[in-house]
């Protein structure tokens, strides 16, 4: 499939008022810049033919994001990276032209943030497996998954399949546009702030690599963003797997495995 321009298709007007429908609809709080959504329309009828003039030559320089912490339900907290509503706007405008794409190639038995797909889909799926005599699981645990993720090996990923110079510079100036922390800009040489449009899309195909590694080797296994779970029949069996899979992510992909939170066990 042709990827070569698609700029052009992400610029298109319907394609921009579709995310910016998107981006309304979803809501959120405001950026570094304090636009409020209420204050998008007024400021796109101003600027919006400048901004897709930037983009277009390739001059246009995505805003930092502004960071706000989560509390997690079991303790800690999880850091959000909030785009500027411009930014959100251009990161949806990205991500729904190139998503399709990698739909194409991704796994079945990958449901996070996709269309068609739920976390009911998952649960279904590892049912199953269980009910198929898998009941051993291997729950792996990926450390602060977001804040980790190699940008030259998530570009190469995306390279694979998009081949427009254009779109890969941008959705690069993304990944370095930085974090604003108390008033200074921290630029990240790793990690995609969870926050923007484009996140959940970048992490799916960061992650099509285990994917295709596990399904390779023939695994049963259930994947729900940074959420793996693998059904085998035995324990020594599941021993195994997590090893050998642990020992993957951390050597292929560069990534961090939580091995005090990554557990083997019986569902019931």
């Amino acid at each position: 499939m042709e990827t070569t321009q698609i700029m052009e298709s992400i610029l298109n007007r319907n394609n921009l008022n579709a995310a910016y429908i998107q981006v309304k609809r979803n809501k959120g709080s405001h950026g570094v810049d304090n636009m409020s959504i209420h204050e998008m329309l007024p400021y796109l009828k101003e600027n919006g033919q400048n901004i897709i003039q930037k983009i277009l030559e390739g001059y246009y320089k995505p805003q930092p994001v502004r960071r706000v912490e989560i509390p997690k339900p079991n303790g800690g907290k999880r850091l959000l990276g909030i785009p500027t509503v411009i930014d959100r706007l251009v990161q949806q405008a990205i991500a729904q032209v190139i998503s399709p794409y990698f739909e194409e190639i991704f796994s079945e038995n990958s449901y996070g943030f996709r269309k068609g797909k739920s976390c009911h889909d998952a649960l279904l799926k590892a049912k199953s497996y269980i009910e198929e005599g898998y009941e051993w699981v291997v729950d792996i645990d990926l450390e602060k998954f977001f804040d980790r993720v190699n940008h030259d090996m998530l570009m190469a990923r995306v390279a694979r399949v998009i081949k427009d110079k254009r779109v890969l510079k941008l959705i690069r100036k993304y990944l370095n546009s930085g974090v604003l922390i108390n008033g200074v800009i921290v630029i990240n040489e790793e990690g995609t702030p969870q926050g923007g449009p484009l996140s959940p899309l970048l992490s799916n195909i960061m992650l099509d690599d285990l994917d295709k590694e596990l399904e390779k080797r023939n695994l049963r296994f259930v994947r729900y963003a940074d959420d793996c779970q693998i059904y085998v029949k035995s324990s020594r069996a599941a021993e195994r797997v997590m090893e050998s899979v642990s020992n993957f992510i951390e050597t292929k992909l560069k990534l961090k495995v939580n091995r005090e939170k990554s557990e083997i066990g019986k569902p019931f």
